[in-house]
């Protein structure tokens, strides 16, 4: 199973699951399909966004535990 990372870019979040969009967009981070999103991680995003990134990676992460 692979496991999300606060280093991987959102595109790759992504290709994980698609289903994963709907978390981070729930988080607050609505902008997943703009072209920042090829190539800003995680971390980088979630300090844009004023979000703790560790939670993020860990609701992430619960999900495709849940799912798998």
């Amino acid at each position: 199973m692979a496991k999300i990372t606060k280093d991987m870019i959102i595109a790759e979040i992504l290709e994980v699951n698609q289903n994963l969009a709907g978390i981070l967009m729930a988080s607050g981070m609505h902008c997943i399909g703009c072209p920042s999103a090829q190539g800003e991680s995680l971390e980088e995003a979630a300090v844009v966004h004023g979000m703790d990134v560790n939670v993020l990676v860990d609701r992430l992460n619960e999900y495709l535990e849940l799912n798998a």
